[in-house]
């Protein structure tokens, strides 16, 4: 199995997808209960959605399923959201806060690290090289890393989730200028939509987001109820949904590599 895919374009912006992998090793597999083996928490078709969406974009993209081992999450296993529900590094609860793991079978401190050098080190080390890959070529580069999540889940956050929420940590992983055009085109778009609300950025866009080196990152949650036909199971992609959604993307990446560019040297 092929844990990362990488493909290589020639822009300045890289697509992160770290959660849309349904992989999970047959034995850590037969470990999960009912409801960890749905893998509802998944950023299903992710890749879908964006894939072609921007011709020179860089994709990287994890097959591996976020309750083998969370990619968006600190490998040391701080929390991103202290004093706020949410899950860890190899997940003991799904989104609703229900065990995922048999009784007995939750992974020791072990089994953690193991999955951290064979999963998410190999996640990271490719966005790493890409990120400085697109850097070397444009001067700049611009992680987008693309996410969603079903847009009721009261375990994680009260109400509706607004359909766009954009994290940039506060205006700290990128340049005000990149920030202010994602925040604009967002808007002005059809969708609802928030700057640094509930979701901030994940460790992905805080760990590499670093504007004075020229390296700038954003985190896009998009509530599934914009793509898929509805928020459960069989979770089918919507292609009218989708096509709105992917114009949509198009735009304020478009928007986001021609600020980016502006920006270099």
């Amino acid at each position: 199995m092929q844990e990362v895919s990488i493909h290589k374009g020639r822009g300045p912006i890289v697509l992160g997808q770290p959660h849309g992998g349904t992989f999970v090793p047959d034995e850590i597999f037969a470990r999960l209960n009912q409801t960890g083996q749905a893998l509802a928490d998944t950023d299903w078709h992710i890749n879908r959605l964006y894939q072609g969406i921007i011709g020179d974009a860089t994709v990287v993209q994890s097959h591996v399923h976020r309750y083998v081992i969370d990619a968006n999450r600190d490998p040391e296993g701080a929390s991103l959201y202290p004093g706020q529900n949410t899950t860890t590094l190899v997940p003991l609860t799904d989104f609703e806060g229900e065990p995922i793991w048999q009784g007995g079978q939750e992974p020791s401190a072990d089994e953690v690290e193991d999955r951290r050098r064979r999963y998410h080190l190999p996640y990271h080390s490719a966005l790493q090289q890409e990120l400085q890959r697109v850097l070397d070529q444009n001067g700049v580069a611009v992680l987008f890393d693309c996410h969603s999540i079903r847009s009721h889940i009261p375990f994680l956050f009260e109400g509706t989730l607004p359909d766009v929420n954009i994290g940039t940590d506060g205006g700290v992983t990128c340049a005000s200028e990149i920030e202010s055009i994602a925040h604009e085109f967002a808007a002005s778009s059809p969708y609802s939509a928030v700057l640094n609300g509930r979701f901030r950025g994940g460790w992905t866009t805080r760990h590499y987001g670093r504007p004075a080196d020229g390296v700038h990152a954003i985190q896009m949650e998009l509530a599934q109820s914009t793509y898929l036909t509805a928020e459960a199971a069989p979770w089918d992609y919507d292609p009218v949904k989708a096509d709105r959604l992917r114009r949509w993307l198009r735009d304020i990446l478009d928007a986001i590599q021609d600020t980016a560019l502006e920006l270099t040297p």
